[in-house]
């Protein structure tokens, strides 16, 4: 036993050591919580305390739950199969296979991951006749999902207007399918375990014997539903070991309740609070930024990270000119590293929003670093962008294919799959591209030009199809000719931004519940055509795809090669690394814009600042750009607020610079909290009105015709103005681009 706590500080050994009772362990950043976790579980068993099958814990990953596996098992000569550790989804699958009869379940049930969740849904939807557009399948999913994780079932949910009753009417559906298929998603995993534990008293009474200790990982992380499982599977005689760290909840989006802490508190009667706050992997000035940083939010529990390691380097902090300026300072500082000998994969590069990621990676690109991008995907893989990139192809050359299959029916225009198949029967047989099989279907009966705006033509010759295909192929016919013929002689951002909008693209994701990142990806393309203007001799649109595709395929890193680790700071939560880089530390940005819009949204952006800061051991890098382009254009930016937080002392900021940025460093004063935000994104708009251009004046473009402008913004070469032409519609017009001419 001496041997199995030798190595324990006072603190862990206290809290390995307490007795049966009910605790809630203050576990800061690499305080040594999981060694805290697997320990206790070896006590108890190896003390005679509870055999191996009296004890259940819960961790949030299949990852931590397999390194609790391994730990245990070294350190004890029992069995690890027979014990329940696992994720709240894995135990309670585990619960509804032993008792399915009881749960109303077949016992060979099915789990659906969230892609087969959602093909169910959307034949759900087709088969109400639901419309698609004010009911987009994603947004269905994630009411189900909400409801389930709040303990609703679809005849509990509050039908407070037509739209709620409408998406009651799809869950109740799903619910019925679902039932008749025997199949369960994640979230009915929770939800139905819960409904069996509170309804059958014999099966929850057996568990309540069986586990006297539970012990929950990442306790900050519950949902409410987690929560109450817990507490109805803990009855009044079970202990639960609960450890967490409130600073480092970052996850409300996912249904994360800080509050559970407090209530745990109240409902198990915790009379003290152990609190782990050595930390052995961060040195001493890292330590005291994220100290004296998370001390700015109320309602903390409360604890104070040390080391016995020493105070060690100052943090670098940068200021840069631009965002490419901070990229090339990342570079060059990744190189310095790699010189003194720290491997790629020990270097992580961290930023708030996925779509900061292109400018960096094209960066690491340029100066043929590897990198890999943790739990996501490279810029120009991610779905989104491939679905943009495939509509940009098809303007190139309709006749791509492998383009037209991918955007044919996205978003949905009801093109289905067997009409494909059997266009693409027909382009065999002729020997012919699907767009040139696509165009005879007009051969007989077209009357306009498609998309046009008079397309009364369209009377496909032979064509045998449903009425829904038949529409949903004229209408990408027509949005395809429209599209090209629009496009053509636009400068390179201005063919991106119009494809963005009327391909469909921007107002699918707009209507997804979840879609902010994937608009924000989107509008990042912009960005990079804008970008690849500058560079490039030709700003030609097949340059710009060329482009594309080699930055998706080349300089990717191999599986096992040393690679620079590119990552959002939510990804990085439980990882470390001896050197970390934060961009983009800017307001608006980091803190992001939607936390001024949300309860408690600035100090989860603050204990999000905390988890990055505290990723580092030896060196962290802090970096922000006096200028971004964001949507397509430049965005003059402060430096966020959580650098002022962070004291003078603990800060080296770049001698060759420092004048200039101790003039610029003028950091939002706490006093003036959210009230302030609306102005961090300061521009000089109108400057392009006060040049040569005014709102009210007629102009011609030699494509659109003529047209008056409506608004102006920007200045130099990111100066635009929006223009109502008679027949194009309204427009926003780069100026450098855009060789207008006044009336």
């Amino acid at each position: 036993m001496s041997s199995l706590l030798s190595a324990l500080n006072p603190e862990q050994l206290e809290a390995v050591t307490l007795p049966h009772q009910s605790a809630l362990v203050l576990a800061g950043a690499g305080s040594g919580k999981t060694r805290v976790l697997t320990t206790r579980i070896a006590y108890l068993i190896q003390s005679g305390q509870v055999g191996s099958h009296g004890i259940l814990a819960v961790t949030f990953t299949n990852k931590a739950a397999k390194e609790m596996l391994t730990r245990i098992s070294s350190i004890l000569p029992v069995n690890t199969r027979g014990l329940w550790i696992g994720t709240f989804h894995g135990l309670c699958n585990r619960l509804l296979r032993a008792h399915h009869q009881d749960a109303g379940l077949p016992q060979t049930f099915q789990i659906l991951d969230s892609a087969d969740q959602l093909a169910i849904i959307k034949r759900i939807l087709k088969s109400l006749s639901a419309d698609d557009a004010k009911f987009p399948p994603r947004q269905v999913q994630w009411f189900i999902n909400n409801a389930k994780e709040e303990g609703l079932r679809a005849s509990q949910v509050e039908t407070y207007d037509d739209f709620a009753r409408e998406m009651a009417v799809f869950y109740l559906a799903y619910e019925v399918q679902c039932n008749k298929e025997g199949v369960v998603d994640f979230a009915e995993l929770l939800l139905r375990s819960y409904e069996l534990l509170t309804r059958n008293e014999i099966v929850r009474e057996h568990y309540r014997g069986r586990f006297r200790h539970i012990l929950v990982d990442e306790f900050q992380d519950t949902s409410r539903l987690q929560y109450r499982w817990l507490r109805l599977l803990a009855g009044e005689q079970a202990a639960i070991f609960a450890v967490g760290d409130d600073d480092q909840s970052i996850y409300a989006f996912r249904g994360a309740n800080t509050g559970n802490m407090k209530e745990f508190e109240r409902d198990f009667r915790v009379s003290k609070i152990i609190k782990l706050e050595q930390n052995y992997r961060s040195q001493g000035n890292i330590l005291d930024a994220a100290n004296i940083l998370i001390r700015n939010n109320s309602g903390r529990l409360g604890k104070n990270l040390w080391t016995s390691e020493g105070h060690g380097e100052p943090i670098r902090v940068f200021n840069a000119p631009t965002d490419f300026d901070e990229a090339a300072f990342i570079v060059d500082e990744v190189k310095a590293l790699r010189a003194e000998g720290v491997a790629l994969s020990q270097m992580a590069l961290l930023y708030r929003s996925n779509a900061q990621s292109r400018v960096l990676e094209h960066a690491l690109f340029n100066a043929a670093l590897p990198y890999r991008v943790y739990g996501g995907m490279r810029f120009f893989e991610r779905l989104e962008i491939k679905h943009a990139l495939a509509y940009l192809r098809l303007i190139a050359n309709p006749n791509d294919d492998n383009a037209l299959l991918r955007v044919a029916n996205f978003p949905v225009r009801g093109i289905g799959a067997r009409s494909l198949e059997q266009l693409q029967s027909e382009a065999t047989a002729q020997g012919t591209s699907l767009w040139t099989a696509m165009l005879r279907k007009y051969e007989n009966g077209a009357t306009s030009v498609p998309g046009s705006g008079n397309d009364t033509r369209l009377g496909i010759a032979g064509y045998k199809k449903p009425d829904k295909a038949k529409k949903g192929i004229e209408g990408f016919v027509g949005l395809l000719e429209s599209m090209r013929q629009d496009c053509e002689g636009l400068p390179l951002p201005e063919i991106v931004a119009y494809m963005l909008e009327h391909s469909g693209l921007a107002a699918h994701y707009r209507a997804e519940r979840e879609g902010a990142d994937r608009l924000e990806n989107l509008n990042e393309l912009i960005n990079a055509a804008t970008s690849f203007v500058h560079e490039a001799e030709d700003d030609g649109l097949m340059l710009f795809l060329n482009h594309a595709s080699l930055e998706a395929g080349e300089h990717q890193a191999g599986h096992g090669q040393d690679a620079l680790q590119l990552m959002t700071v939510h990804s990085a939560k439980g990882l470390e690394f001896h050197s970390v880089f934060l961009s983009g530390l800017e307001e608006g940005l980091f803190p992001h814009d939607n936390s001024r819009n949300e309860a408690g949204g600035l100090e989860e952006e603050r204990r999000l600042m905390y988890v990055a800061i505290t990723r580092a051991r030896r060196r962290l890098y802090l970096s922000f750009a006096q200028s971004r382009m964001l949507h397509g254009q430049t965005r003059y930016n402060i430096p966020s607020r959580f650098l002022q937080e962070i004291p003078d002392s603990l800060l080296k900021w770049p001698q060759p610079l420092q004048k200039t940025v101790n003039k610029t460093r003028e950091l939002p004063p706490r006093s003036l909290g959210a009230g302030y935000a609306a102005q961090t994104h300061a521009s000089p708009v109108r400057d392009a009105a006060a040049s040569r251009w005014r709102i009210g004046q007629n102009v011609i473009h030699a494509k659109f015709g003529a047209g008056v402008i409506v608004n102006c913004e920007g200045c130099g070469a990111d100066a635009r103005v929006e223009v109502k032409f008679g027949r194009a519609g309204t427009k926003w017009l780069l100026l450098e681009y855009a060789k207008l001419l006044p009336a």
